[in-house]
C-alpha cells in the first residue's frame, strides 16, 4: 500500500444535521449527494464524505456503538496563525465543540481543535517551521 489515502468516510448518526455542520457552518460544497452518503468537494485533497454510521458499520463488519477517544484525528493545516484562529470561530460558530482553544504548541507551532456534532476530532494547525507542510489551504 502506498501512504495516501483514497478517501475519508465518517459514520454519522445524523447525516442532515453532519450535512448541515459542514456546508452552512464550515461552507463546504457537496459533490454528490446519494442519500444514505455525501461527498464534498475536495479542492485537490483526499475526498472527504459521510454515511450513516450504522449502514458504514455494517459495511466494514463491525459494531455501530462505541465512545471515548477512537485514536482518529483528522488534522487540517493552514498557512497563518490568525487563518488557524478564523476556523476555530467559525467552527464553534456552526456548533462545533472547541476542545482546545487556538494557541502556542509545545512544539512550536501554533493551533487549537474541535470536535463536529458525532464527535469526530479536528486539529487546527500552523508553522513557521519548514516550507513542506501538508497545506489543507
Amino acid at each position: 500500500m502506498k501512504a495516501n489515502v483514497s478517501s475519508i468516510l465518517l459514520g454519522v448518526r445524523d447525516l442532515a444535521r453532519s450535512k448541515q455542520f459542514y456546508t452552512e457552518g464550515l461552507g463546504w460544497k457537496v459533490k454528490n449527494d446519494y442519500g444514505v452518503s455525501v461527498f464534498f468537494e475536495s479542492d485537490g485533497g483526499s475526498l472527504v464524505g459521510f454515511y450513516g454510521r450504522e449502514g458504514l458499520a455494517d459495511q466494514v463488519g463491525t459494531s455501530p456503538e462505541g465512545s471515548g477517544f477512537s485514536g482518529l484525528v483528522l488534522t487540517y493545516v493552514v498557512r497563518s496563525q490568525a487563518r488557524v484562529d478564523e476556523v476555530i470561530a467559525e467552527a464553534e460558530r456552526a456548533g462545533a465543540t472547541i476542545l482546545k482553544p487556538a494557541g502556542a504548541l509545545p512544539w512550536g507551532g501554533y493551533g487549537g481543535s474541535f470536535a463536529d456534532p458525532d464527535g469526530y476530532i479536528w486539529s487546527l494547525g500552523y508553522s513557521a517551521q519548514g516550507a513542506d507542510q501538508p497545506y489543507a489551504e
